[in-house]
């Protein structure tokens, strides 16, 4: 059944201002945990391992679901998914306040996620079915500039919310936003035509699901179960056995829930992987960092928000000037330099320790900005840019999933790789075992500085590794990208449509 409410076309710039409501409020709830979880673990009496799936759960939900939210907006409306989401996001905020048990927290936080899910993939693919292709990069700016401010703010909302008003105001907050997300949305968005009335793809929405959940859970669960454990190995490779089944099943069906003949198109994939390790870093050191500022520093929470403040603040300019650059340059040259500008931060933070100037911080945290803002329009211009709009949903599902997992398995790595170098350093002390996880945290441990130092020599491993992985993808970049905007690279709506039709 195919939907005919277009009436009129929607306001390019209102479309805008609405879809950002619901980014912001997804953005903040990436990073706003962060702080709030010592606050929550005292009020709840919470472990360790449930503070971290405080913030896992809402991880899982959404990347999961991500590339299923753009398929059914694109099938039954992104306006009715994306204010479904909005309306589900605030209720679950809202429920995590007043739940008063650790487990019910858990619990509305996937709620959280799943609602997220129906909401992003609708946030690109509405502007991509509003602005015209010229105007669609500095769209996509602004939009990457938001969700900026909203993951780097996050510890400075979180820190002033907790100290003045209790924990459960970091959620709270979501209510008003979402009701003016859900009124203004209302008003201003204009509903899309169906993409497609056929069989619905509930194997590939299964397999698919299967293979997300595994593989985020495998990488967040490696750190208590081992690497190398028969748990950790099992279930990573069992994810790549059904995620190949997936392919074979997507290839064969006629209306599939992603339509592979999009990934002729070179861009696509290399596009996926600049959005995968912006945020393997920006989460990943986000989450490190904010440990170091509060617990190896001492700072407050208000404290360690405002010393992370660059990095918000300078998001601004940043995204709208890296689309600016992408429309004169290319998606490939202004990737590649973000990425590369990223490389060079993380590499410089490595310089910072407890006993070292701020401005050892300052300076990195502005370039960050600038190459994760360039980054981000660049790298959806070679994702949703060269999709079918009639496909946007499923691209943006697809670029907002390569976000998520990006963010996920960096925080999992590098945190693992923290609490490696910590327990190597309390088992050559012969410390006691117990010291492990406030050691791996930052915590400061009275008269062994060994441990202390091992907690600050894991973080620079740490920022090599999201370095390395940056410098690698802006080469890629380079090389495989070979051409702008030619018939090779650009895979047009009849291709699509052709290939689909010969299935």
């Amino acid at each position: 059944m195919t939907s005919s409410a277009t009436p009129t076309r929607a306001s390019p710039a209102l479309t805008l201002i609405a879809v950002c409501f619901g980014l912001f409020m997804v953005g903040l709830d990436s990073t706003v945990v962060h702080i709030a979880n010592p606050a929550i673990q005292a009020d709840l009496g919470a472990s360790f391992a449930e503070l971290q799936w405080v913030i896992n759960s809402y991880l899982l939900g959404l990347a999961v679901l991500l590339i299923l939210g753009g398929k059914l907006g694109d099938r039954w409306g992104r306006k009715r998914m994306y204010l479904s989401g909005v309306v589900v996001f605030g209720i679950a905020s809202v429920a995590i306040g007043l739940i008063g048990s650790i487990e019910g927290v858990i619990v509305f936080r996937v709620v959280q996620g799943i609602s997220a899910a129906m909401l992003m993939p609708q946030t690109i693919a509405l502007l991509r079915a509003t602005f015209p292709r010229e105007k669609f990069g500095m769209a996509v700016g602004i939009w990457g500039g938001v969700s900026s401010v909203a993951i780097a703010a996050g510890p400075l909302v979180s820190g002033i919310l907790v100290e003045q008003a209790g924990w459960q105001w970091v959620f709270y907050i979501n209510a008003p936003i979402a009701v003016i997300a859900v009124i203004f949305g209302m008003i201003v968005l204009r509903e899309n035509e169906s993409a497609d009335d056929g069989p619905f793809d509930l194997l590939g929405v299964v397999l698919l699901g299967v293979f997300l959940f595994g593989i985020v859970f495998g990488v967040v669960q490696a750190q208590s179960w081992g690497w190398g454990s028969a748990k950790t190995l099992g279930t990573l490779i069992g994810s790549f056995i059904v995620f190949g089944a997936f392919l074979v099943t997507e290839n064969r069906i006629r209306n599939p829930l992603l339509p592979l003949g999009l990934f002729r198109s070179r861009g696509v994939g290399i596009g996926g992987l600049v959005f995968f390790v912006n945020f393997f870093a920006i989460l990943g050191v986000t989450f490190l960092i904010t440990l170091f500022l509060l617990n190896t520093m001492g700072h407050s929470t208000v404290e360690a928000g405002l010393r992370m403040l660059p990095m918000s603040a300078f998001a601004v300019p940043a995204a709208p000037i890296g689309a600016a650059l992408t429309a004169k340059w290319g998606a490939r040259r202004v990737a590649a330099l973000g990425l590369g500008l990223m490389t060079i931060a993380l590499a410089l933070l490595t310089l910072a320790g407890p006993d070292t100037s701020y401005w050892y911080m300052a300076v990195p945290f502005v370039i960050l900005a600038f190459g994760s803002g360039f980054a981000i329009p660049s790298g959806a211009e070679l994702i949703v840019g060269s999709a079918p709009v009639r496909l946007a949903g499923v691209a943006s599902g697809f670029q907002t999933t390569c976000i998520q997992v990006g963010g996920a398995i960096g925080t999992a790595v590098l945190s693992s790789i923290v609490a490696a170098k910590v327990a190597t350093s309390i088992t050559d002390s012969g410390a006691p075992a117990d010291l492990q996880e406030p050691a791996a945290a930052g915590v400061p441990i009275s008269g062994l500085p060994q441990i202390n130092d091992a907690f600050v020599s894991g973080l620079h491993i740490g920022l090599v590794v999201a370095a390395v992985l940056t410098a690698v993808v802006a080469v890629l970049v380079l090389t495989v990208i070979r051409e702008e905007h030619t018939a090779e690279e650009i895979v047009d709506e009849q291709f699509v449509d052709g290939e689909l039709a010969g299935r």
